[in-house]
């Protein structure tokens, strides 16, 4: 009896010690699998980061491709009489620092989230003073009179039209794509600094930028002010682009922090004629902007005399002699 209690205590002892080495291995896998990152994919991997751009001419209609502002129309406003004074000399002037004084909490929580957005999708790899620059541009809008005057109104200018759109993540789909949380983070501490009031002076009154792997069209209008990350940054000509004409003030407003809703193509009404559906009408071409030399398109060619076709001048049927009793009843 002490032998096979000996025996059975040992058994025991030894189960113990077996189940914790194997709780201890799980473990240590576990946090072999945690220790690994995973690969980053999307617009988190090397080969399509967010900034990033592939070789690309755009107009000034045209939606803008990644890491490439869109453009806008010059306001139509007097120039001051005094302008000449103040005109662009070359020089670089550092915008004022931007004030959120007259937003409401709302204001201020819809601009932070729609300058982070911005920040992430437009430079989220570039380092801090990139990304302070991005936001720059961002803010200089905002009190340029060419552009509306909220954070979240600039981001998402014509994002209602597939090609309007100022910053090609609002149209292009990036958004759907959930964000890397750090990342997020680190755009959103940018975002807050800025709109607390901080400047990044190198870029000027800079309302524009791209990367240096795209030319867009305006690019032979303004003036480069500042490369900074991969961005080339730049404003307006002449009094457009000088600190005075930064004159527009910001009063909150702030408008829901995404894309503008597409607008609904109205459909087509069915017609009821005695009690029957009838489908639309088909759309009709105006004979008004066809071109002369496709009016007479369709027409037959003079002298073309339609061919009378009769069961006997009907040409031979090619249908297999093993077919051509189908569709006949079984006798």
């Amino acid at each position: 009896m002490r032998v096979a209690g000996a025996v059975a205590l040992l058994a025991v002892v030894c189960l113990g010690y077996s189940a914790q080495a194997a709780i201890r291995a799980i473990i240590a896998s576990q946090q072999r699998q945690m220790s690994v990152a995973a690969k980053p994919v999307g617009y988190e991997a090397t080969d399509h980061f967010p900034g990033a751009a592939l070789l690309y001419v755009a107009d000034d209609e045209a939606a803008p491709a990644a890491g490439v502002t869109g453009t806008a129309a010059l306001p139509d406003l007097p120039i001051p009489a005094d302008a000449l004074a103040s005109a662009a000399d070359g020089t670089v002037r550092a915008a004022t620092p931007f004030s959120m004084g007259r937003a409401s909490p709302t204001d201020r929580d819809r601009a932070l989230q729609c300058l982070t957005a911005a920040i992430y999708y437009e430079a989220a790899n570039e380092p801090d003073a990139g990304q302070r620059a991005v936001a720059q541009v961002i803010l200089n809008r905002v009190r340029h009179p060419a552009f509306p005057a909220t954070v979240c109104g600039v981001i998402y200018q014509g994002s209602e039209r597939g090609t309007g759109c100022q910053f090609s993540y609002a149209c292009d789909g990036s958004m759907a794509r959930i964000p890397n949380r750090a990342s997020w983070l680190r755009a959103m501490r940018v975002a807050a600094v800025m709109l607390a009031g901080s400047v990044e002076a190198r870029v000027g009154t800079a309302t524009h930028y791209h990367t240096y792997a795209v030319t867009p069209a305006w690019n032979r209008q303004l003036v480069m002010t500042a490369a900074i990350g991969a961005h080339f940054f730049h404003r307006w000509q002449g009094y457009w682009g000088t600190p005075a004409a930064f004159r527009q003030g910001y009063a909150g407003g702030e408008p829901f922090p995404g894309p503008h809703a597409r607008p609904i193509t109205p459909m087509a009404i069915p017609v009821l004629v005695a009690g029957a559906v009838l489908p639309p009408p088909k759309p009709r071409t105006s004979s008004a902007v066809i071109q002369p030399a496709y009016t007479q398109s369709g027409m037959p060619l003079p002298g073309y005399t339609p061919k009378q076709e009769t069961p006997q001048t009907l040409p031979e049927s090619t249908i297999l002699d093993k077919w051509k009793d189908s569709g006949k009843p079984l006798r």
